[in-house]
């Protein structure tokens, strides 16, 4: 890392617990509070440099309290405070890419300008990050990193920005042309052992790799909204889109542990480094990075793997992520799912999910319903064949032990399942016991009127129209029988007349033949 060094004397300050003392032979005539930290301090070395620290001496000067100054807001907070006091004093101290953002807003808050003299600390640390910093990749990110804590006095000094701007550019740009010497033949001269050589003397350094995505590791460091505006001023610059869509792709493994889950255990730990550091971000802000990963993704198709895609699905099902979808979106993002080629565990978790629509999860219950009947007869089927397995592997049990202890444990597994089979359909039985009672008391309640209703709605008015042909075929026997009897008695009535007629014709022949006395 770059640095440059400022001031001549050797260092005078010492700490002691919560106070700092600058041990130049005088004693101190102000102190100078940063947030628990002490400073006790001299008034000319301060004053001469600051525009700020001149007026606040000055109004603590006229009070006749002790000289006490409060810096509560400065950038930086105490540490930084550090370095300004030394630099103050002249003392030795180096300006390097960790320190030059907080040391600049710092100088610039505490108007430490030429009108204060010559080469103080606002040009000294402008010049630092613009000839030094803003040249070098590793610099300016770093940088930009530091930015972070001081991002309202940074985006005021459009630090932020030109950060972002070095390292877009340096991104579009080959890598081999800054940072490291480069052949007419493309490519760092190297020596035998693999290191970069820099003429002809071996720097022990590794070439770097050439590749587009060789900036993905590096900016994964950033913050989302830092890494956002670089992304959408690498996009402004022309940056191809796949390329995009990798470092999406690679800042999003970082952050959300979901998506490593299924990494093979060969690979090595550097991978997960990132996560294994620090505690992993909370659910609202792995929330928040989908939603801005999902946002920032090309649409155009092919750019990005399908893998990656569903290890985002994977994570928003998990992280319960876009709650306020409306009805319609949600219905049509369900049609795509088969509930027939549902498992049961998926079917137990979509019948509980409250923001599922409400039809889907109507489908979900009748295609499990079904399963539930294919499973019963199945065990039925199984039941059946059970005794005659059993004789069949009891003969195999000599031959093989292990497969004996295989079907033990298969049939008793069976058994259970029958049994919970069993008592459903006891309780479905139950159920239909009870439905009856209750529509028979209906039926006593309200009439035949609402006891046709209610067959109606149930389906028994086929029952019904049975009943009233049957009682129709009765009556119509009757009828006939009745009709059969009226016809019997007639002739009976015809064949006794017959039999008076033919006996009173037989006494008047009788008659007519034997004469009278």
């Amino acid at each position: 890392m770059a640095c440059v060094k400022l001031g001549s004397k050797p260092d005078a300050f010492q700490r002691q617990g919560q106070a700092w003392f600058c041990t130049t032979g005088l004693p101190s005539d102000i102190v100078v509070e940063v947030g628990e930290m002490s400073f006790h301090l001299h008034k000319f070395p301060l004053l001469s440099k600051s525009g700020v620290l001149e007026r606040l001496i000055a109004e603590a000067s006229e009070s006749k309290e002790e000289s006490v100054i409060h810096l509560p807001d400065i950038p930086g907070g105490a540490k930084t405070f550090e370095l300004v006091a030394k630099f103050c004093y002249g003392v030795k101290l180096e300006l390097t890419a960790s320190n030059v953002v907080y040391l600049w807003c710092a100088a610039g808050n505490l108007e430490m300008t030429e009108e204060y003299g010559e080469g103080n600390l606002v040009s000294q640390a402008e010049t630092f990050f613009n000839q030094v910093v803003l040249r070098n990749w590793k610099d300016s990110l770093r940088a930009l990193q530091t930015c972070d804590d001081v991002l309202p006095f940074a985006e005021e000094l459009h630090i932020v920005k030109r950060c972002i701007e070095s390292l877009a550019a340096k991104a579009s740009t080959d890598p081999n042309l800054f940072g490291w010497p480069v052949l007419e033949h493309g490519g760092p001269m190297q020596s035998p052992g693999g290191s970069v050589l820099w003429n002809g003397i071996s720097t022990g350094a590794r070439p770097k790799n050439s590749s587009s995505d060789w900036w993905y590791e590096d900016v994964t460091s950033l913050s989302l909204p830092i890494y956002k505006r670089l992304i959408t001023v690498m996009e402004s610059r022309g940056i191809r889109r796949e390329i995009i869509a990798g470092s999406l792709a690679s800042y999003a493994q970082k952050y959300l542990p979901g998506l490593n889950r299924r990494k093979v255990s060969g690979e090595t730990s550097s991978h997960l480094a990132p996560l294994a550091l620090g505690s992993p971000p909370s659910e609202e802000d792995q929330k928040i990075l989908l939603e801005e990963i999902d946002r920032l993704l090309p649409v155009q198709k092919g750019l990005v793997q399908t893998k990656f895609l569903f290890g985002l699905l994977r994570t928003a099902m998990i992280l319960k992520s876009h709650p306020w979808l409306v009805e319609s979106e949600r219905e049509q993002l369900c049609r795509l799912m088969d509930c027939q080629k549902l498992s049961l565990e998926a079917c137990t978790h979509a019948a509980q999910n409250e923001r599922l629509p409400i039809r889907i999860i109507v489908q979900v219950l009748f295609f499990e319903q079904l399963q539930l009947r294919t499973s019963i007869a199945g065990c039925f089927l199984v039941s059946d064949n059970l005794d005659g397995s059993r004789q069949l592997r009891s003969d195999l049990v000599g031959s093989n032990e292990g497969g004996w202890a295989s079907a033990v444990k298969e049939n008793q597994v069976l058994k259970v399942g029958m049994d919970n089979m069993r008592m459903r359909v006891s309780e479905l039985e139950m159920e239909c016991s009870n439905m009856r009672q209750e529509i028979e008391k209906l039926a006593r309640t309200k009439g035949s009127s609402a006891w046709g209703a209610v067959s109606k709605k149930l389906g028994f008015k086929m029952k019904s129209q049975m009943c009233s042909a049957q009682e129709g075929s009765v009556s119509n026997n009757k009828n006939n029988n009745h009709s059969g009897n009226i016809k019997v008695e007639k002739l009976k009535d015809r064949h006794s007349k017959h039999k008076r007629s033919s006996s009173i014709s037989d006494k008047a022949s009788v008659s007519s033949i034997v004469p009278s006395k």
